[in-house]
């Protein structure tokens, strides 16, 4: 019996809007229509936007609680600093992702080559909600270097993958995770078609970022700004056309969903409002730490 191919219930467009120190994303969820896409709370696509010698711009020091934020870059470089105690710079195709649990401060700033000379930046942030069971768990923090992202590649070179989370064509990523997840950039040049496992557990969906993608057996065309959230099955099949006149890009996000309920304020995401005023209190108190430099 052949395995169920996932196929596209809906595509929704990403917006624009300004975040941190007045930077601009492009945002396929949450919007109306597509609130989450449980486990994850927010997908965030910065650029590419090219800054010019001292004007390229950040996240300066803020709290988080409850969750869990990966950062993914393409291009240019962010320094990363945390209340408990990590520091690092993530550069082109390296990535970090930060289980705040308990609470914690951090902050993403320009590496300090891009803010001085200019440059291109192009990334990605993306937050993944906790469990009740562990949203008070000890924050940790975990660096992915270029290096330590696998990457494979299939169809005679013309489909590729780096798996930041989960495997996929027979590679698997070291990172953590709290629940079941798979999460991978993929690059499909003209002709490129791949067919790869998804757990029927999991709810997934494809955020193309570049170029035009097609889902699914029915291969349903999104282009580069919209998100496909993907109906049950077994494997998830990518393609594009002979006659493209360039590569798709897109991230694969796949997740065993909670199911619980989400009570979001800025910064924190709990299950109830009460918890909310906790992680508000805990902050203003100082409990969740200061970075110290």
């Amino acid at each position: 019996m052949s395995a169920t191919s996932r196929e596209a219930l809906h595509v929704h467009t990403a917006h624009r809007q300004r975040e941190g120190g007045g930077f601009v994303v492009r945002r396929p969820f949450p919007l109306r229509g597509l609130e989450t896409l449980d486990p994850f709370l927010m997908l965030d696509e910065l650029g590419p936007v090219t800054y010019g010698p001292g004007e390229a711009i950040g996240a300066p020091d803020h709290p988080h609680r409850g969750f869990e934020t990966v950062t993914y870059v393409l291009q240019g470089g962010t320094v990363h600093e945390d209340s408990v105690g990590n520091r690092s710079v993530i550069g082109p195709g390296g990535a970090q992702w930060m289980t705040a649990g308990d609470g914690v401060v951090h902050s993403e700033m320009p590496e300090p080559s891009l803010l001085e000379r200019g440059g291109t930046m192009h990334g990605f942030q993306i937050w993944v909600n906790l469990p009740a069971t562990h949203k008070r768990m000890a924050p940790r923090y975990q660096d992915l270097s270029p290096d330590a992202l696998p990457t494979a590649s299939t169809d005679g070179g013309k489909v590729q993958v780096r798996v930041l989370a989960g495997q996929a064509l027979g590679v698997e990523a070291i990172v953590r995770t709290v629940t079941p997840i798979a999460l991978q950039h993929w690059t499909l040049h003209p002709g490129g078609d791949v067919t790869t496992p998804v757990s029927p557990s999991m709810r997934a969906g494809v955020y193309v970022f570049s170029g035009r993608l097609q889902v699914g057996d029915e291969r349903r065309a999104i282009a580069a700004g919209q998100i496909a959230v993907m109906g049950p099955g077994e494997t998830l099949r990518l393609s594009v056309e002979d006659t493209a006149e360039e590569p798709a890009e897109a991230l694969l996000l796949a997740g065993e969903p909670i199911g619980e309920p989400v009570a979001w304020y800025g910064p924190f995401v709990m299950n109830t409002s009460q918890e909310l005023e906790e992680a508000i209190r805990d902050f203003q108190a100082g409990r969740l730490g200061r970075i110290v430099r």
